[in-house]
């Protein structure tokens, strides 16, 4: 029996990039008008639980998804492409350049696999020249409009390791037997199915766990 193709996975904030995109997202918006002070310190506030693992992701993301509702999925990815071009490029990590480069380079497959939308990291991917990206999806009509709804499951914890597994059967890999590098303690999940899970940049809790379990930590 032949063997199964290795995969690579990278979480995107703070991985990939130094920074949440939702807080340069957020920036843009307020940069260009859409959003205000009163937005900005949400938002914050939103990053501060997820860092701590204590938010309520899919409820929060229902939130800020009924605003969106009626607007084109054109107009979001056209913003998008500015958006990471001016607000995120100066901020991916030349080590996750490498890393990415190393595994493509050895055959691997290489994929961004993160909670944000495709509007947010496929601009990253085609940078890096990643071909495959899990994420959150949000619905679209036949309009091309949002309906302010996400499509099931939310690629946060459990729902991460759901569509990471269909891509793993779709690809043809173990998902047992891919490495996986993230930041977040919302990211254990995945980083305890995987093979060989690397923490870069861990937060306080994954930092512990990581020293606790043996695991690479690695400063990007």
């Amino acid at each position: 029996m032949p063997e199964s193709r290795r995969a690579a996975l990278f979480d995107m904030d703070r991985t990939l990039i130094r920074k949440d995109s939702a807080t340069l997202y957020t920036r843009y918006q307020r940069d260009v008008g859409e959003v205000g002070a009163l937005d900005v310190a949400r938002v914050a506030w939103w990053l501060l639980q997820y860092t701590f693992g204590v938010i309520d992701a899919p409820r929060v993301a229902q939130k800020v998804l009924a605003g969106y509702r009626g607007r084109e999925e054109a107009a979001m990815i056209a913003s998008c492409d500015v958006w990471f071009s001016d607000y995120v490029l100066e901020h991916v990590c030349d080590a996750g350049r490498q890393a990415v480069r190393r595994h493509q380079e050895a055959g691997d497959l290489v994929a961004i696999v993160t909670s944000a939308t495709p509007y947010a990291a496929r601009p990253l991917a085609r940078e890096l020249g990643i071909e495959h990206v899990v994420c959150t999806h949000l619905e679209v009509n036949e309009r091309g409009l949002f309906t302010g709804k996400l499509v099931e499951p939310m690629c946060y914890g459990p729902g991460k390791i759901e569509l990471s597994q269909r891509m793993a059967e779709r690809e043809g890999f173990e998902l047992g037997a891919a490495t996986f590098y993230s930041d977040s303690i919302t990211d254990l999940p995945l980083l305890e199915r995987v093979q060989t899970p690397i923490t870069v940049n861990p937060d306080a809790r994954l930092r512990r766990i990581a020293r606790r379990r043996g695991w690479p930590v690695e400063r990007w």
